[in-house]
């Protein structure tokens, strides 16, 4: 599912600004990575979903927001989104974490191993770890749901926002390279964990690629299990 876009990704950076949180989107390296800097606004506390590529890209996202960062979370143990986490993690002293049955295959040492039903404090910002296993045993995503007291510009009271890796993309799951298992237990997993519980409004924020709402995704659900992938 992961299809490489044609990107410059020495573009702009993409900013979301929310009540509490900003949102940088930078698309790096040859495989077209999407990674996600979150920033708490009223603390300057910084997490970096996948530092995948281009290490001096990363830097300098991570000093258009507020030049610290607290912790760089790996979606997946695949290599497209690691391979700029020594450097990255080298040069700001940042924690990692990553699922736990991923850490083992992801070459720098994860400080902290995340399961289904974890959270992440990131100053006074929370994120959900979301467990989306099949595209790997490990893969996690991340849950930012906008509190009931949001007053900014465009924020919506109750909206998530889903850092879902290589899980869930635009048209489909993620590749679970033909393995019928796998596939039934992302697509379960998918289902029960993301379009069960949230609204039509959350905003999708894949490993690659354009973005999505879970609300123009959902009508195909069954039409994903029907053909396996």
């Amino acid at each position: 599912m992961s299809t490489p876009r044609d990107t410059d990704t020495a573009g702009p950076t993409d900013l979301t600004v929310l009540d509490d949180l900003e949102i940088r989107t930078a698309c790096v390296g040859p495989m077209s990575n999407n990674a996600y800097l979150l920033t708490c606004r009223g603390t300057g506390h910084q997490l970096l979903v996948d530092a995948a590529d281009d290490a001096d890209r990363l830097m300098g996202l991570i000093h258009e927001g507020t030049g610290r960062l607290d912790l760089v979370v790996t979606t997946h143990s695949h290599r497209d989104h690691h391979g700029a986490l020594a450097t990255v993690v080298g040069a700001t002293s940042s924690t990692t974490a990553a699922g736990a049955d991923d850490a083992a295959e992801i070459p720098v040492p994860t400080g902290r191993l995340l399961r289904h039903g974890d959270t992440i404090d990131v100053g006074r910002v929370t994120f959900d770890v979301v467990a989306l296993r099949g595209h790997t045993p490990g893969s996690v995503s991340l849950v930012y749901t906008e509190p009931s007291s949001v007053q900014a510009a465009g924020a919506v009271p109750g909206r998530a926002h889903v850092f879902t890796g290589d899980s869930l993309f635009p048209g489909g799951v993620g590749s679970t390279r033909g393995d019928h298992d796998r596939f039934v237990q992302l697509i379960d997993d998918v289902t029960e964990r993301v379009f069960d519980r949230y609204r039509d409004d959350t905003q999708v924020y894949p490993g690659h690629g354009a973005g999505t709402t879970l609300g123009a995704e959902r009508p195909h659900l069954d039409e994903w299990r029907a053909r396996g992938w």
